[in-house]
């Protein structure tokens, strides 16, 4: 998994709609997304700027993963 953002809402709209029919991801409180790799080629083939910010870190997704266990408990 991979960390990007997007430069603006408008942008990030349009990939999430994108990426949710094609790759499984999270959307951080940040802003920040985690994709798959593989996402990256699509989203430019598509011409949707984005922006890498490396690969994720174990803590960044082990913070996906204590969100969903925390959103599924309330």
């Amino acid at each position: 998994m991979v960390v990007i953002t997007f430069p603006d809402k408008e942008t990030q709209t349009k990939a999430l709609g994108f990426l949710i029919r094609r790759f499984s991801g999270k959307v951080l409180k940040s802003g920040e997304h985690l994709v798959p790799e593989a996402a990256l080629p699509a989203l430019a083939a598509h011409g949707i700027p984005f922006t890498v910010h490396g690969k994720a870190s174990h803590e960044k997704q082990m913070e996906t993963l204590r969100g969903a266990a925390a959103d599924t408990v309330q």
